[in-house]
């Protein structure tokens, strides 16, 4: 499995910086990135999916630049966001599970033989035609999650996937994910989503705060978080 080579990437929009020289290499198989909101997270991720192009800096799969090679980067790299219908484009179950593999280069016929045989490996194959309009929250969460995996990519980024689902289906997601052969990068808010990675990056404002183990990482977060928690108090009490 290849290595994420993240080299000195600023990004800026507007003239905004809201990344400040951020180098990593990623090559363990859980990693957490977590961060208050307006940290970069987010940002972040979409660098390393190639989905915006760094201001400066460079950004690694390998020997691939994912910005320049959004065809090759598929097979790399996938990304699940917080919100479903951020990611879903096509009417039916059927039409968006082939999207990404047609994007592969495969023929429609090909891309289709295998939805339906992923569908019905997973017990939905009455999904096919189905409107995607007509599936709650947590199966279209659930449906992006089979479009990534139908393209075996090395690598899932997960942006708060869970954010917006109910605990039942958030407990069946993250014993799906747990079960994956690939490198997951989840990011969140969070302290709990993450504590059980292999490694924990720290973002504030644009910055890595801390990178290490997640227990030794996720404390000095809490007791940071704490700390802001505590002067906001105080400072409502004096206002």
């Amino acid at each position: 499995m290849n290595g994420i080579s993240v080299q000195d990437v600023a990004y800026a929009v507007a003239g905004k910086p809201i990344l400040h020289g951020i180098s990593l290499h990623l090559t363990e198989a859980r990693i957490g990135i977590i961060g208050r909101n307006g940290s970069g997270k987010t940002t972040l991720l979409r660098l390393i999916a190639g989905l915006i192009a760094p201001s400066s800096g460079q950004v690694r799969l390998g020997d691939m630049d994912p910005a320049q090679d959004r065809r090759g980067v598929l097979s790399r790299i996938g990304i699940l966001f917080q919100n479903p219908d951020h990611q879903i484009i096509f009417p039916t179950v059927e039409e968006e599970l082939a999207f990404g593999l047609r994007q592969m280069g495969l023929s429609t016929a090909e891309a289709m033989a295998r939805v339906q045989a992923a569908l019905s490996a997973e017990g939905r194959a009455d999904w096919a035609a189905r409107s995607v309009q007509t599936l709650s929250q947590g199966q279209r969460q659930y449906l992006c999650l089979l479009s990534v995996l139908l393209m075996a990519p090395e690598t899932i980024l997960l942006d708060e996937p869970f954010a917006a689902l109910d605990l039942p289906m958030q407990m069946r997601l993250t014993r799906r994910l747990a079960a994956l052969p690939q490198r997951l990068v989840v990011i969140s808010h969070d302290p709990d989503a993450v504590a059980a990675c292999d490694r924990v990056i720290w973002l504030e404002a644009g910055r890595v705060a801390r990178d290490g183990a997640a227990a030794e990482v996720l404390a000095a977060f809490r007791a940071e978080m704490a700390r802001l928690g505590a002067d906001d108090a105080d400072a409502d009490l004096t206002d």
